[in-house]
């Protein structure tokens, strides 16, 4: 039997759910959970094999699905966590696989994939969403966003603390072709912010 504990802030979403879980035979919902902390909590003292995790856990919540998800993998014989959420931005998914999630679904899925996924987790597999999947390995396969040999240049003297101005003097080039490598570097990077790019760029290794 695969112990479940299901850990989301919205109480109708955990009633389904539990509903759902009733109809297999060999998994049991033994706990549930309306914030990170509680399921972090839960985790412990439960003894689940596998954690149902939400990311976002409204406003009032101090941490999310992630910050949880880290800190139930780090227990003493850690259940394996399984997110299921709405947000399936690139973010959210490396986020939450970073901090040791084996799985990660939607909440369109279909019924039938949610109890496989559980069973994957519980067997220790990988358990992702085609699309999660696709995604991820397009990231993989792809980990220095394809910058130019320019756009490094730019992105490396932003590193360094440099205005545009002082870029552009530097390059030899206007503050307009300046703004406009940066517009291409933070969509390639995924990012909106001169601080978020070099911190993106550090994360994957694109700048040292």
């Amino acid at each position: 039997m695969i112990r479940l504990l299901i850990a989301d802030d919205h109480p109708i979403v955990r009633a389904g759910l539990v509903a759902l879980f009733a109809l297999e035979g060999d998994i049991d919902v033994i706990a549930e959970a309306a914030t990170p902390d509680e399921a972090v909590t839960a985790a412990e003292h439960s003894n689940p094999d596998v954690v149902l995790m939400d990311l976002q856990f409204g406003a009032q919540a101090s941490t999310t699905g992630a910050d949880a998800t880290r800190r139930i993998r780090a227990l003493d014989a850690a259940p394996y966590v399984l997110v299921l959420t709405n947000y399936d931005s690139d973010a959210d998914i490396l986020g939450a696989v970073e901090a040791g999630a084996s799985g990660y679904l939607l909440k369109d899925a279909p019924p039938h994939e949610l109890a496989a996924a559980v069973r994957a987790a519980a067997a220790g597999e990988s358990a992702l969403a085609p699309v999660i999947a696709s995604r991820l390995l397009n990231r993989m396969r792809a980990p220095q966003a394809s910058l130019s040999s320019r756009e490094m240049q730019v992105l490396k003297l932003v590193a360094a603390g440099h205005s545009n101005t002082d870029i552009a003097t530097e390059l030899f080039v206007s503050e307009t072709t300046v703004k406009s490598h940066l517009a291409h570097i933070f969509t390639k990077l995924a990012v909106t912010s001169r601080t978020a790019a070099v911190s993106a760029a550090r994360e994957r290794g694109i700048l040292r």
